[in-house]
Parts: structure tokens; sequence; C-alpha cells
């Protein structure tokens, strides 16, 4: 399958100097079922590749975080939009670039097939249990917060 390229794709810098995907920003979804979140094994080529994330990318001009993070996830593991209900929003503010964590609950615990090459798996991982897996560091570091969003 091969996906249009969004003219948010691309490389940028946020104030802190840190190198981030996403000219206009990323979002990325966290869905949660009962006391587990659906996670993304990260395809090895992508940044921090290899490490368990949520299923998210870059914002396209004009487009909100929720409608970047529901396209993402249609498009990294054909999840439809009527599978969840969006519950709430975290912003993680770097000045000049961010990264909105969408927070929603799944009407049902979903088995994801439709995988592209930026997802090497898709796992329901019970929320007590993500410290045993390598979690891309971003999520790592807003997980105390988001968790609490439900």
């Amino acid at each position: 399958m091969v996906l249009p390229r969004g003219d948010g794709d691309g490389w940028t810098h946020c104030a802190l100097g840190h190198r981030h995907w996403g000219l206009f920003g990323a979002a990325g979804l966290l869905l949660w079922h009962g006391d587990h979140i659906l996670l993304q094994h990260r395809a090895l080529w992508s940044h921090h590749g290899g490490t368990w994330g949520l299923l998210g990318g870059a914002r396209n001009r004009g487009e909100t975080p929720e409608q970047a993070a529901q396209r993402e996830a249609a498009e990294e593991a054909g999840l439809p939009s009527d599978a969840y209900s969006v519950t709430g929003c975290y912003l993680d503010d770097h000045g000049g670039w961010s990264y909105t964590t969408v927070v929603a609950q799944a009407r049902a615990a979903v088995d994801l097939t439709a995988l592209t090459g930026e997802t090497i798996e898709m796992r329901w991982v019970p929320a007590d249990r993500l410290g045993e897996l390598p979690l891309h560091p971003g999520f790592a570091a807003t997980w105390d917060v988001v968790r609490a969003i439900a």
C-alpha cells in the first residue's frame, strides 16, 4: 500500500534544539479498552525504531490534532474512526513544535491486521505492564500525565 505524503511530513527543530518529525507538529492516539492500551511496535527504520508507542505522526497544515491522530491510526493500522470516542487531549509543547496525545476509549478491543511498513505489531497491553516494554522516549516521558486522561 502506498500512502500519500502529507504536507506536514518533514523534520524540524524545536526551541530546545531537538529534532522532531512533523513540520506542523504531530499527534498520536492513546486508545484505552478497560485497563489496556493499544500500542504500536514501531518499524526499525523509523525514528526511535523498535520502541513501543502510539499510532500517530505528523500533522498536516490546517489539520487538528484529533484529525491527525485519527488519520494516522487509520493509515498505520486500519483503525476505523467509529471504533472509539475521544475523551481528552494532552499538549506537549516544546516551543515551536508540539505533540498532542489524543486520548480515546475503544468500543471493543479491536484486532488490527491492516498494518503498513511503519508497524511491526499492534498489541493491547495492560497499563500496569508498560514498564516491561522499551517505550518511545516521548511517550515514556508523558505517560504519567496522559494516563490520567480517560
